[in-house]
């Protein structure tokens, strides 16, 4: 179990502005190609399936792998934008790379 205080907790949420079920289906649509999903429960990239797994469980639940991951995903997601995170349309691959992560930066904070 990891300790992960209510800044950490508040700011991952934040940060993390997809539901599990958008980036399921993003992390499966990213992963499909002409022939379908090989294995469509592991679609996506790792930190991506991490983040999935995270937001699936209580914060009673979090490893310290968790607690690491929550943590580069908020450093990864501020370093590419604003800290307000207002909806910003910027190249497709760059609002890609953060949707793998959980973040769309075109949802409204």
């Amino acid at each position: 179990m990891a300790d992960v205080d209510d800044e950490m907790w508040d700011e991952f949420h934040r940060v993390v502005n997809m539901t599990s079920r958008e980036l399921s289906e993003w992390l499966r649509t990213r992963d499909a190609g002409e022939d379908g999903e090989e294995l469509p429960d592991r679609a996506g990239t790792p930190t991506g399936q991490r983040v999935l797994a995270i937001l699936g469980k209580r914060r009673a639940d979090l490893t310290t792998h968790d607690a690491d991951v929550m943590r580069r995903v908020v450093d990864r997601v501020h370093a590419q934008r604003r800290d307000d995170l207002e909806p910003t349309a910027g190249q497709p691959a760059w609002r890609h790379r953060l949707m793998s992560l959980g973040h769309d930066p075109l949802k409204p904070a």
